[in-house]
């Protein structure tokens, strides 16, 4: 009882010290609709979902379209890496259900994506950094720019060789892993030389470094981003733990109370639940 009582007045004093966290949805809303759909994307945006992450590949004419893997074999009814295939061709495969059925979907561009988002919801650009400047150039013609979050673990000096002045023009997120050895001179280079929109805070569990990084991202006022998917991403405090276990208080309850800014999970609508009962989210 004294546990669960600490905990709540941890959450009580969040509502008066921190704005409204942003629930991101990993790859949609896959429970429900293909990964990285179309259908998926529409279904966020009627839960109230602030933010939904996507994964990127090109085609072998050039186009982005909406695939994590390497291949597409386990997400559609296709064979071999998007890259082998122009866009005509893969549009031919029929995206696979999470039960491995055959849908009526296929895979969809980033063109088709930018037009659905547009004034609705945000997107997180996980796995893309490397098709940056392309994605750049399609977020201009389609006046989107504030509403997408690209991200990678590269650090300062590699990304703003790459990318130059782009940089300045887009929400940038370093993805860190805070547990292991050169995560603050990692985050001081970023804090040097621009303001990102955030810091993505992965840790297998949460030692005295994982505790103090926090603490300095909390004490320089910077957002903080943390993966609630699995164990391994946030300590132990994750969406299982949560919903399997029960343990609300425990998994995003704690999450919060590091001070997060945004949590990315696959329990999306559960998230969004349980933070408006603490009024943490509209």
């Amino acid at each position: 009882m004294k546990h669960l009582f600490i905990s709540l007045f941890c959450l009580f004093i969040c509502v008066f010290i921190q704005a409204q966290i942003k629930v991101i949805a990993h790859r949609g809303d896959w429970r429900n609709e293909p990964e990285n759909s179309l259908p998926a994307i529409k279904s966020c945006i009627g839960m109230g979902v602030d933010m939904v992450e996507i994964d990127l590949k090109r085609t072998k004419d050039g186009h982005l379209v909406l695939m994590h893997d390497w291949t597409i074999d386990r997400t559609s009814t296709g064979k071999g890496k998007p890259e082998e295939y122009d866009l005509s061709e893969l549009s031919q495969f029929r995206l696979k259900s999470g039960v491995g059925h055959a849908t009526m979907y296929s895979i969809p561009t980033l063109d088709e994506v930018l037009p659905l988002i547009k004034g609705k919801i945000m997107v997180n650009i996980d796995k893309g950094y490397d098709y940056f400047a392309q994605v750049y150039e399609l977020l201009q013609k389609a006046k989107i720019t504030s509403q997408v979050v690209i991200k990678t673990r590269l650090p300062y000096s590699k990304v703003k060789e790459e990318n130059g002045d782009i940089l300045t023009k887009v929400k940038f997120m370093p993805i860190i892993n805070i547990d292991e050895e050169g995560a603050t001179e990692f985050i001081q280079s970023y804090l040097s030389n621009m303001s990102p929109y955030a810091f993505e805070c992965d840790f297998k569990i949460a030692t005295p470094q994982v505790l103090s990084i926090f603490k300095l991202l909390r004490e320089k006022k910077q957002r903080i981003w943390i993966n609630s998917l699995w164990p391994e991403l946030c300590g132990g405090h994750d969406d299982e733990r949560a919903v399997g276990l029960g343990e609300k208080e425990e998994s995003w309850g704690w999450i919060i109370r590091q001070g997060a800014s945004f949590i990315q999970t696959d329990r999306p609508a559960l998230l969004i639940e349980f933070l408006k009962k603490h009024g943490l989210h509209k």
